[in-house]
């Protein structure tokens, strides 16, 4: 369920001094009785309870591994890009680090080769615990240089729909599958509710075609097609469901079902708050239908209904990744501490949960089966979705076992997309896409939020592309993608 990123290069000596000093140490010390200490550094807030459950945490890692003591660095989501940015153009021999733009620096040669400790070594046990779909999408040249999250191996955007409303107005979000299908119920919110944003979206809003996978992230405007039907490497903008789904925004910004300063907002919508009454949302096998959306509103029933496909995807596979310095003093003890938040239910569920008879309690520990308790609020938790295998994490009791079945036929039933694997080599096009990415972030979030008309302004802005070098791109991946599948 989340959504990022920008990427931002500190320019002076004096500031990435500064960077990195406020970021701490990078891990290269140990502490009392000959403890290694391995730094770990993650996006968000230090937890309320942090010293508790990391001592909770560090008791049951040194069950297994007595000579290792765990320490997060935490790091506010605004400033992680640029910190984590300046740690990696540094060379810093950090331990761990929740991972940015992993095939762009993966090439740089900014992480340590993890192959040998995850199919031969101290971490084989997690590697063989994770869907083989994640190694797909991670491996660069027969390697592989970073740990993912067992999660959601695929996902689906959804549109998402508040509650109040739908009781309020007897509404029916059951027959929308895609964009269009959702003109009705906006027109009642607007019409019934001028304090409610219909349509809850900002700059950062990306439109979603039913089955496209960005072979360059999605800070580019180039997609191919996830079901390998078509194998051509093309501009979004100018496929026709695209153009489709764009003049159906525009229509809706016109009449006043979008912010009408969605292209620069950086608002946020509360999902407990009822100042939305659609939003768009990924979901996933490990979400458990709208649990996890429940849970982020504090107990909403949140209904959505999925517009895209479901694929295992290149996008999916490294969606929350853990990486290790090329320059870390401790890279055998990171592999271990990623063993052991991947194999532990233990010490994941401390970690995640917090502290067991204050955050939670066990309805059934045999099912690993719990109940959150007065104590597990905001502040007091982390987030699953970044720390470590989700199929030893314990469920709630809302949770039931044909949820979990669900859970598990649809991780099997979910098909690998055509791109899964394809990380391109970029580096004698650098240049072009420097300047694509400038001309995609004038034109991108007016097109996306519908805030400007479809047509002539995909005219504008593919003459730019033009000269900014998107056919020299499009060519060069084409030659990759060609390749990669020719090989597959």
């Amino acid at each position: 369920m989340k959504q990022w990123r920008k990427v931002l290069i500190a320019g002076m000596a004096a500031s990435m001094a500064l960077i990195l000093g406020a970021c701490g140490g990078s891990g290269n010390s140990s502490t009392g009785a000959n403890k290694v200490t391995v730094s770990m550094y993650m996006p968000g807030d230090q937890t309320k309870n942090y010293k508790e459950v990391i001592a909770a945490a560090n008791k049951q890692l040194q069950k297994k591994y007595p000579n290792i003591q765990l320490d997060m660095k935490f790091i506010g989501w605004g400033d992680y890009t640029q910190k984590y940015s300046v740690m990696v153009t540094s060379g810093d021999s950090y331990d761990l680090a929740f991972v940015q733009q992993y095939p762009t620096n993966a090439q740089k040669g900014a992480y340590a080769d993890m192959t040998d400790y995850l199919k031969n070594g101290v971490a084989k046990k997690a590697y063989e615990a994770v869907d083989p779909a994640y190694w797909k999408g991670l491996t660069i040249k027969d390697k592989i240089y970073a740990f993912p999250v067992n999660a959601n191996v695929f996902a689906q955007n959804a549109l998402a729909f508040n509650p109040t409303f739908i009781k309020k107005y007897n509404l029916d979000v059951s027959k929308v599958h895609s964009y269009a299908d959702a003109t009705e119920l906006l027109a009642t919110i607007k019409k019934n509710e001028p304090n409610v944003a219909p349509f809850g979206i900002g700059k950062d809003f990306k439109l979603s075609d039913k089955a496209l996978e960005y072979p360059l992230t999605n800070n580019f405007p180039l997609v191919v097609d996830s079901s390998g039907k078509d194998t051509k490497i093309h501009n979004i903008y100018d496929l026709p469901e695209t153009q489709k789904n764009l003049a159906v925004l525009h229509e809706w910004y016109e009449k006043g079902y979008l912010p009408k300063d969605a292209a620069t907002s950086t608002t946020g919508y509360d999902y407990a708050e009822d100042t939305w009454f659609m939003r768009q949302e990924t979901v996933g096998p490990f979400d458990y239908g709208n649990t996890a959306l429940k849970n982020a509103s504090g107990g909403k029933d949140i209904q959505y209904q999925p517009i895209t496909d479901p694929y295992k995807s290149e996008a999916q596979s490294q969606v929350a990744l853990w990486a290790i310095s090329k320059s870390s003093k401790h890279k055998k003890e990171a592999m271990q501490v990623l063993n052991a938040l991947n194999t532990d239910p233990k010490l994941l569920n401390t970690i995640v949960w917090g502290i067991q008879g204050k955050q939670w309690k066990f309805t059934d520990e045999k099912k690993g089966k719990i109940e959150t308790l007065k104590d597990y609020k905001p502040g007091y938790f982390m987030g699953a979705w970044m720390m470590g295998n989700n199929a030893i994490l314990y469920t709630q009791n809302t949770v039931t076992d044909a949820m979990i079945k669900t859970r598990d036929d649809s991780i099997k039933a979910a098909k690998e997309s055509a791109m899964l694997g394809f990380n391109p080599d970029t580096t004698s096009i650098k240049t072009e896409l420097s300047n694509i990415a400038n001309v995609y972030s004038k034109y991108g979030p007016l097109l996306d939020t519908g805030t400007a008309d479809p047509i002539p302004t995909i005219k504008k802005m593919d003459a730019e592309l033009k000269t900014a070098g998107i056919d020299k791109v499009i060519s060069n991946v084409q030659k990759q993608y060609d390749e990669f599948l020719e090989k597959k």
